[in-house]
């Protein structure tokens, strides 16, 4: 959920939730609706109140690794591993990097973290030693957890060129010369020399822990960072947009009311990677507000693979970009997987060429499809479109604002707001916008005015009330992020037309 480029996209607003006459009449502003009440409640409360509701709902399936949790035993898992990250001398404020694929102990440390008051630190599981280095020195990380490898990633050993101390330590007791703050390793699988295993982080918290973990989450507010996700950098070294417990729990909450999503059994197939809003947002803070079961196909993204998960699982929605639709679309033996569960899902990171949004709508059962749009700063999502959509608006538009967010057209010479017609820089405000990029105050104040407002660097062009257009012709500087993201995600795009590559 970036900016997009080569999208003649429409922004459009309900009427239910367009701003006042007297603001749309002549400039380029839309403002949604504040129906739904906004949260002040943490990622931990959140997730305790639904395993309350649904205690033995399934919670998180991953598939491939044969693990099932449900809403009860991954509550308690979350709170031994919560109370094990105190053990190991963690406190709240402090950063842990998450550095892996899908599997379990991503979403269990996501969790974790959150009712420790630790920040998670996403990290893109393709990073080489210079790209992680960079990101454990800018947000001071104090512990890593990964896995001992997948596919051609060694970790341990990428490590090792930033942190050759590690061999040579004691497990929590790493002084690192050119990772100063780093102290603590965790391998979710296996144990190397100065490395914890995940099994001893879970053994770790005793009582005392326990009772020290529930003292710390009377201190939690839901205006404190939470998660540090790190932007991709094409205009420079990557920025860390820090986002807070009210950023991604009001996002999230949301993100599943436009669904649909009820109190009923919904599961939600997630082929898209955790390090990226689109799962830890969209899918997993969705399941811990709303009661969802998140289900991931593999730890990458696999077209086959998800085929077999959604027929399986009988899944009710699928989340992914473009891309990974087309590769599903496009498998030999397609017509062999039943998906007749789905009703729908979020497809997002990318246009939705109209042949193929057709397709998703009718032969993979998907006709409540709604598009979304946003960016990491924006926790992420701003538009979205609704379940009933049409054809044309699903394909020709980002859908609508989202409530308790504004959103307008600036000149960005000027700093003026423009009128219908013009084309300026798209601008948004609310709860959503991010705290800033962490420890980088400048860049910080060239994205976000003093009356926070948040510059996406994205010009578009509001046609008549509440519309908004993507230009095209603007956008050259942005297409280095979707190729980064389409690379990550092991697409084989092999066989298909140029029309659908981008």
């Amino acid at each position: 959920a970036v900016c997009s480029p080569q999208w003649d996209a429409l922004f459009a607003s309900p009427e239910s939730e367009r701003p006042a006459a007297s603001q749309r009449a002549t400039n380029s502003y839309v403002q949604g609706a504040v129906d739904i009440p906004l949260l002040n409640k943490t990622v931990g409360q959140c997730l305790d109140q639904t395993a309350e509701r649904f205690p033995d709902r399934e919670a998180f399936v991953f598939v491939r690794d044969g693990v099932r949790k449900t809403f009860a035993q991954f509550k308690e898992e979350v709170d031994q591993a919560a109370a094990g990250l105190l053990a190991l001398g963690l406190k709240k404020g402090d950063r842990l990097g998450m550095w892996g694929p899908n599997k379990y102990e991503w979403v269990l440390m996501q969790f974790a973290t959150a009712q420790a008051g630790i920040i998670l630190v996403s990290v893109n599981p393709a990073y080489q030693a210079r790209e992680l280095e960079f990101v454990i020195r800018k947000v001071g990380c104090k512990a890593l957890v990964f896995p001992t490898q997948f596919k051609s990633q060694k970790y341990y050993d990428i490590l090792k060129q930033s942190c050759p101390e590690l061999e040579n330590s004691s497990p929590g007791g790493i002084k690192s010369k050119r990772l100063p703050d780093l102290s603590v390793v965790i391998m979710v699988d296996s144990k190397l020399p100065g490395t914890f295993h995940m099994n001893e982080v879970m053994q770790a918290g005793d009582s005392s822990h326990v009772k020290q973990l529930r003292a710390l989450q009377q201190t939690l507010s839901c205006n404190e960072p939470i998660n540090i996700q790190f932007t991709s950098g094409t205009t420079g070294s990557p920025k860390g947009a820090t986002l807070s417990h009210r950023n991604i729990v009001n996002n999230g909450n949301i993100i599943g009311e436009r669904l649909g999503i009820t109190e009923q059994d919904y599961r939600v197939c997630l082929p898209a990677p955790l390090y990226h809003c689109l799962a830890s947002v969209g899918g997993c803070m969705v399941t811990a507000l709303h009661g969802s079961s998140c289900i991931f196909s593999a730890p990458s993204f696999e077209g086959k693979a998800t085929l077999e998960a959604v027929s399986q699982e009988k899944c009710s929605f699928l989340h992914g970009t473009p891309t990974m639709f087309i590769d599903m679309l496009s498998q030999p033996d397609f017509d062999s997987y039943d998906l007749s569960s789905l009703r729908g899902g979020i497809i997002a990171g990318s246009p939705v060429p109209p042949e193929i949004m057709k397709m998703i709508l009718t032969k993979m059962h998907m006709p409540e499809t709604v598009v979304a749009y946003g960016t990491t700063e924006n926790s992420p999502v701003t538009f979205m479109g609704f379940p009933d959509d049409s054809i044309d608006r699903r394909t020709a538009t980002v859908g609508y604002i989202m409530p308790h967010t504004e959103a307008k057209i600036e000149d960005p010479e000027t700093g003026k707001p423009l009128p219908l017609n013009t084309a300026g820089e798209l601008q948004i405000r609310g709860y959503c916008v991010m705290l800033g990029y962490w420890d980088d105050p400048d860049r910080t104040r060239e994205v976000v005015s003093d009356d926070k407002w948040y510059k996406t660097g994205c010009p578009e062009l509001q046609k008549r009330q509440g519309e908004l257009s993507t230009f095209s012709r603007w956008l050259q500087g942005h297409k280095g992020k979707f190729s980064i993201w389409q690379r990550w995600q092991g697409v084989n795009r092999a066989g298909l037309g140029e029309t659908y590559r981008g």
